[in-house]
């Protein structure tokens, strides 16, 4: 084990993770960003990016009907084409776990796990025992995979062995009925060493999946952030052996930060992560993008606006 479980020496291990360069990092995002790809990979690319997409909805005015509809477009992106993958997952809020389960059971999207964001979303601020009830509420619902949130205000003021058992229980309750991945909001952790030690944190917790963010909070999935959970995962493997997905949530709304995304997990922890069992992205809006740009490759002409659904 690299740690016991203990807090001396879960801080030991983190204090010998070598600091994060912040110019090296951002200017090795900003490069990544500069690669052009061909034609074909393009295409492939585009369907890879629909297919590891969790179709988002997290809003308090979300009702039935609007889940309803976007399981339709989870199963059927683009109705008038089938060869169109669906997506990696619908992600919402407890409430509405049931109802997408049942839907996506109906209309020929058994294939498609169901995510419940849990443990005090988006602010992961309450009692542990709040956070369990939360977690096996959405359990019981028939999500199959978890989205925690983890309190940035314990983890600021060094409470780091609280963030970590929590992680871990929140794994022991899924056990092997759902995947848990561990939002960090980013945007409020400050310091990519800080985004470093998290991810490590919930990775020796038992975390799944790394998350970026709950999309409440700016900046997000920003490319230099996810290049550190990217190396983050990457080193874990070459320690461990075992594989970490990342999530990159926030932000993505286009085809080109979605490829950007993909190149820089190709370059960082290499091409065996190209798959939705190991990176997904956290979106709603992205998926009509890739769409509309998956047309224009294949008939040479963009869609009007009244091609897509509007979410």
């Amino acid at each position: 084990m690299i740690v016991n479980g203990s807090e001396k020496s879960l801080k030991d291990f983190l204090d010998d993770l070598p600091p994060v360069d912040q110019v090296g990092v951002e200017a090795r995002a900003t490069m990544l960003a500069t690669r052009s790809i061909k034609t074909a990979s393009k295409a492939w690319a585009i369907d890879m990016a629909i297919s590891m997409v969790d179709l988002t909805t997290l809003e308090g005015a979300d009702t039935p009907g609007k889940v309803k509809a976007l399981c339709a477009k989870a199963v059927r992106p683009d109705p008038t084409d089938l060869t169109v993958p669906s997506v990696g997952a619908i992600c919402v809020y407890n409430d509405m776990v049931k109802v997408a389960r049942a839907e996506l059971d109906l209309i020929g999207g058994k294939h498609i796990p169901v995510a419940a964001v849990s443990t005090a979303f988006p602010s992961g601020r309450a009692s542990i025992e709040v956070k369990k009830q939360d977690t096996l509420d959405a359990l019981n619902a028939g999500a199959t995979e978890i989205d925690m949130v983890i309190d940035r205000g314990a983890f600021l003021a060094g409470k780091i062995s609280q963030v970590f058992e929590e992680i871990k229980i929140i794994k022991e309750l899924c056990g092997d009925k759902a995947h848990l991945k561990v939002i960090f909001e980013t945007g409020e952790l400050v310091t990519y060493d800080n985004v470093r030690k998290a991810s490590f944190i919930a990775m020796l917790a038992g975390a799944d999946f790394i998350k970026t963010s709950t999309g409440k909070v700016a900046p997000a999935a920003t490319a230099p952030v996810v290049l550190v959970m990217l190396e983050a995962v990457r080193d874990y493997f070459t320690l461990t052996g075992s594989k970490i997905g990342v999530k990159p949530a926030g932000g993505i709304r286009t085809t080109k930060d979605a490829i950007k995304q993909l190149v820089l997990v190709n370059e960082t922890a290499g091409p065996d992560w190209l798959t939705p069992s190991l990176f997904r992205i956290g979106a709603s809006a992205l998926l009509n993008d890739l769409l509309m740009q998956r047309m224009k490759m294949r008939t040479g002409h963009y869609a009007s606006a009244n091609y897509v659904t509007m979410d």
